[in-house]
């Protein structure tokens, strides 16, 4: 999924194409490979896989700069899990690489239905996909850590998704709320310092001090994603109207996470 350069003058025909290529059809296994360009102008590969019997779907790809994004929907618990593997600085001592996750609330036409997913074929594989829709960038600050030893009861992925990341696992007050009215056990969940002095910390690039406490930032961004059907209409011999899946429409969505760290040294993404 290594990125690579495309000439501008292929990209109108690549786009006209990308309007006809995606169906729905019975077939084998339920990972589909699409070649997408990112912000930067690069191409790589996404990896999207639906699981029908655990009713989730993952998407993965490999930015530029070598970091391994995840992003796993879970519609059995309506949670979604964001992982970077982030290249770390072997010179600097730092692990081969090092693990962030962002655990959030799984909204109702966020993305289609693992079974629809699970369906989806493209005719050519080297079409390289844009979204339709460019969504707007959501703003999360994550100010609640997870405990990963008892997070099996908002998802049954976020072991396998997290355990790199161990003590840098987060979400939002809010969702934490959400969970505890449906009966989730509140030791999960450890409330960070900057929920109510958050004023009193400086921005992780912003301060020289690496046992400075600071707020730290990730931003990511999901290219391209199958994030409704669409739906066309027919009619049989008796004039009767009946709609019928026709097609999906994709977008493509960002996310800046903000998060404290009790040093600078733990801050991950040192070139935010």
């Amino acid at each position: 999924m290594f990125a690579s350069h495309v000439s501008a003058a292929s990209l109108p025909m690549l786009t006209h194409l990308c309007a006809l290529v995606l169906v729905f059809a019975v077939g084998l296994g339920s990972e589909l490979r699409v070649r997408v360009r990112l912000s930067d102008g690069l191409v790589t590969e996404e990896v999207l896989e639906a699981d029908s019997e655990r009713d989730s779907i993952s998407l993965e790809f490999k930015q530029g700069d070598g970091t391994l994004v995840t992003f796993v929907a879970d519609f059995k618990q309506d949670v979604k899990i964001f992982r970077a593997l982030i290249l770390g600085e072997l010179e600097r001592g730092q692990n081969q690489y090092q693990a962030l996750c962002f655990i959030s609330r799984l909204n109702r036409n966020e993305i289609i239905p693992s079974e629809s997913m699970a369906r989806l074929r493209q005719k050519n594989p080297q079409a390289i996909r844009l979204a339709e829709e460019r969504r707007g960038l959501e703003q999360l600050t994550m100010s609640v850590a997870v405990n990963l030893s008892r997070a099996s009861q908002l998802s049954s992925h976020i072991h396998n998704m997290c355990s790199e990341a161990r003590e840098a696992i987060y979400t939002r007050e809010a969702d934490v709320q959400h969970w505890l009215d449906k009966g989730v056990d509140g030791s999960i969940f450890e409330v960070l310092p900057q929920t109510t002095e958050m004023p009193s910390f400086p921005a992780c690039h912003g301060t020289k001090d690496l046992w400075q406490p600071c707020l730290c930032t990730y931003s990511l961004r999901l290219e391209w994603y199958p994030c409704l059907l669409k739906y066309c209409r027919s009619r049989d011999t008796t004039g009767k109207g009946s709609a019928y899946k026709c097609g999906i429409k994709s977008c493509s969505k960002g996310y800046h996470f903000t998060y404290y760290v009790p040093q600078k040294q733990l801050f991950l993404n040192m070139l935010n």
